[in-house]
């Protein structure tokens, strides 16, 4: 007998899942590669500490959400400040979602590392020292929980709502778990959640990039309040992406199909939308050894929701997350496209805006077709002797269809974390994350790690 069948008598299917399935119902695989999506979350907060939206978020959190003499409190961050539990999750939230190279689900049109990593480090810290198992399965939970939530939203609205929309859900279901919440109070924590999660649309911060971007720091908000909310006694309307019969489906196969699995990891920090475009732009660049210099004019193919990224020359990290013409040009003067190429003298950079002014977008009914479930793009660079060179169509890599490689995704975090942790630290950060999956110790290790200010 399963673990589920053998639960179903107690709890519901989802509050049995949530509150009692036992870290071994998790396959070995569903939990390496949980301890991977954490490490590389956690190499994302470490590059985005010292930007200006995690300045904002810190002192936000401090000022106004900050714990009272009762607590709960948790450290934020990578930062020796203190906040109540919404408050370090809302902080760290907005953190990693201010550098877009945080891990997604192609169904779910969003992310939820973005805030299920944050929950767990800031929940940990309101609990008895968590076994490394009792870690990887809470991570686990979180992002089962928000893939289903997500795609139950995104069947029963005709709006595109950001991931802040249900991945309230998914904190608030981590929470719950860490928190020991009856199966009662879970209902009304997940009805809480929905209810107050931002149903912001997409579309909107897409046509507008700022530092909004996806939505997810309210959502964390609204997550980790609701959990307090309802362990008090507060009542919520039953959430009806986990209760509604037209979508009752997508809950049935929860604790046998890990939708963890299916999750994307970012080799670059730029709205995913792009990064085939991107991949061609450096495909085409190495195949030909094509100088900025030769281009005479780029031409990209992409679907509809892609081709309304921001076109032109961007002023800021944040437009130049969203952005399409400005990554690919990046790239191709580059070589690359890492942090780096975020930063305020890439912004300034007359070779890049050179390029970006000579690039056009066009949608194809193809593409369009693909997405979600693809990514699909294509580029062409015109040379100055006439000569057009073809990408051909491409698809983001990172995800179960191309998916980067154990050695890739850790190389990507030593790039990410190093230079804002130390390399000692950042290394045993590496070590700590990783032994979880292997269940070697507990969770105290990488709590330490993570509640200090970086260097």
């Amino acid at each position: 007998m399963s673990c589920r069948a053998k639960l179903r008598a107690r709890f519901g299917p989802v509050q049995e899942f949530i509150l009692v399935a036992p870290p071994s119902c998790i396959p070995p695989e569903a939990r390496r590669f949980a301890s991977l999506l954490l490490l590389d979350t956690l190499g994302v907060a470490a590059a985005a500490r010292d930007m200006k939206p995690a300045r904002i978020a810190r002192e936000a959190a401090t000022r106004l959400y900050g714990a009272g003499p009762q607590g709960p409190a948790a450290k934020m961050l990578f930062d020796a400040q203190s906040a109540s539990v919404p408050g370090a999750v809302f902080a760290a939230a907005t953190q990693i979602d201010n550098l877009d190279a945080h891990d997604g689900y192609n169904p779910s049109k969003g992310h939820t590392g973005v805030v299920v990593v944050p929950a767990l480090l800031a929940f940990a810290q309101t609990v008895p020292p968590l076994r490394a198992d009792e870690a990887i399965a809470a991570l686990v939970i979180g992002y089962e929980v928000g893939a289903r939530a997500a795609i139950a939203l995104h069947m029963t609205v005709s709006d595109y709502h950001s991931s802040g929309a249900w991945n309230a859900l998914a904190v608030a279901a981590l929470g719950a778990r860490l928190r020991k919440l009856s199966a009662e109070q879970l209902r009304d924590a997940l009805g809480i959640a929905e209810y107050h999660g931002p149903r912001s649309q997409m579309m909107r911060v897409i046509d507008h990039p700022t530092m909004l971007h996806d939505g997810s720091a309210f959502g964390a908000l609204a997550g980790a309040s609701a959990v307090f909310l309802a362990e008090g006694g507060y009542t919520g309307a039953p959430a009806i992406t986990v209760e509604g019969e037209e979508i009752s489906r997508l809950w049935d196969d929860l604790g046998e199909n890990f939708r963890i699995l299916q999750h994307y990891i970012k080799p670059y920090p730029i709205c995913r939308w792009v990064h085939a475009l991107i991949e061609g732009a450096l495909n085409l660049r190495a195949d030909h050894g094509v100088t900025h210099e030769e281009i005479a004019a780029i031409e990209l193919t992409t679907f509809h929701e892609a081709s309304r990224l921001f076109r032109h020359m961007p002023t800021t990290s944040p437009i130049a997350q969203y952005a399409i013409a400005f990554p690919v040009a990046a790239a191709l003067v580059n070589g690359r496209l890492g942090v780096g190429e975020l930063s305020e003298a890439s912004l300034r950079d007359e070779r890049i805006s050179r390029l970006v002014a000579l690039t056009s977008v066009e949608e194809s009914e193809t593409y369009n077709r693909n997405f979600p479930k693809s990514r699909l793009g294509d580029v062409t660079l015109v040379l100055n002797d006439g000569r057009r060179l073809r990408s051909g169509t491409l698809n983001a890599r990172g995800g179960p269809e191309a998916p980067l490689g154990e050695k890739e995704i850790i190389t990507k975090y030593r790039e990410y974390a190093a230079p804002a942790l130390g390399s000692a630290r950042a290394r045993a950060l590496e070590n700590a994350v990783l032994a979880l999956s292997e269940q070697h110790g507990d969770f105290s290790s990488v709590l330490a790690l993570t509640s200090e200010s970086a260097r």
